[in-house]
């Protein structure tokens, strides 16, 4: 049995709920100091945001991040469908090139989470990567519209080599230039 996303052999049919139960396994061993050292690096990480900026973005990921593990580790829901492969893949490689390129333990940290909650958000329950409501530059949020995510940012985004919304079911929000 598979026990980690790094064992998944991408050659083979992946379904959903299989991706769900190495995710759940995976999240088991995050703990508090685990995401208390992802807080530290978004504090780190944003020190040169705007100060109401700055304190919503910490305070949304750290929440997101507690709120998503919990997820993970109580879902007992059944979920249709397969993974692509593919896009798995690249999702994955993008996730470890940003865990190897960490300076620190709690980037390190950060970015091991990020890649345990992405993965479920976007393979496993098809949601936006970001937390509804962040809010990005000029005060633009992640909508929910008809069961649509629109996000301001998409199109601008979706080519940055780093960046991860080219994985994300949200769409470019058409009222944002």
């Amino acid at each position: 049995m598979v026990k980690k996303l790094d064992e998944i052999d991408l050659n083979q049919t992946l379904s959903k709920n299989d991706l769900l139960k190495v995710l759940k396994k995976e999240a088991r061993s995050i703990y508090i100091q685990d995401i208390m050292k992802a807080s530290h690096f978004l504090r780190e990480d944003a020190t040169f945001m705007p100060p109401r900026e700055r304190d919503e973005y910490i305070a949304r990921f750290t929440r997101a991040f507690f709120t998503r593990i919990k997820d993970i580790k109580d879902d007992q829901s059944s979920y249709q469908g397969e993974v692509n492969p593919t896009k798995l893949s690249e999702f994955l490689e993008v996730q470890d090139e940003q865990a190897l390129n960490s300076s620190t333990e709690d980037e390190r940290c950060f970015h091991l989470i990020a890649r345990l909650v992405s993965a479920y958000t976007a393979f496993v329950r098809e949601e936006s990567i970001h937390p509804m409501g962040t809010r990005f530059p000029g005060g633009f949020t992640l909508r929910l519209v008809g069961g649509v995510y629109l996000c301001p940012v998409k199109d601008k985004q979706k080519e940055t080599p780093s960046a991860l919304c080219r994985f994300c079911v949200s769409v470019q929000d058409k009222s944002v230039d």
